[in-house]
């Protein structure tokens, strides 16, 4: 295993780092999409608040983000690990939190694969660890998807 990696596009270094630099901290959408499997997401950045997030619009909802370009403004996406979203019961509220719709659930064994649309349009997958208690999600079934602001990332 390299302790050391790059990722290049088109004859360009995008980024080096460590193997869990690289993908916990992507330098680019590129890159997150590149290494392992990354939700890019449209959106549009709006600002900073004063505690230092990064605030962007998902359709109408507004998400803090404490990674990535935080001084971006205008169109930007948003980056999150599928491992890394929380899904929850409809109508959970605080922040990061987005109606969606299961769309579809495939077993892969240790872990679950679901499939959401989010309200604002955007179809994201979040992985969750099999606890062997059944299937939880059924299609169709209305959820809320938390994206924690500190694992969430404009660029």
């Amino acid at each position: 295993m390299s302790d050391r990696l790059a990722v290049m596009s088109n004859g360009r270094v995008e980024q080096v780092g460590t193997p869990s630099e690289v993908y916990e901290e992507p330098a680019t959408a590129y890159v997150a999409d590149f290494l392992g499997v990354s939700n890019l997401m449209s959106a549009r950045a709006v600002g900073v608040d004063p505690q230092g997030r990064a605030t962007v619009k998902l359709g109408e909802f507004d998400l803090a983000a404490l990674k990535g370009d935080l001084d971006a403004r205008g169109d930007v996406k948003v980056t999150i690990r599928p491992e890394r979203i929380r899904l929850e019961e409809q109508g959970s509220t605080g922040e990061n939190r987005v109606p969606a719709m299961v769309e579809r659930v495939v077993y892969v064994g240790s872990t679950l694969q679901v499939i959401v649309h989010l309200a604002p349009g955007q179809t994201l997958q979040a992985w969750i660890q099999n606890a062997g208690e059944g299937i939880p999600y059924q299609q169709g079934s209305p959820i809320s998807v938390y994206l924690p602001r500190t694992r969430s990332r404009s660029s």
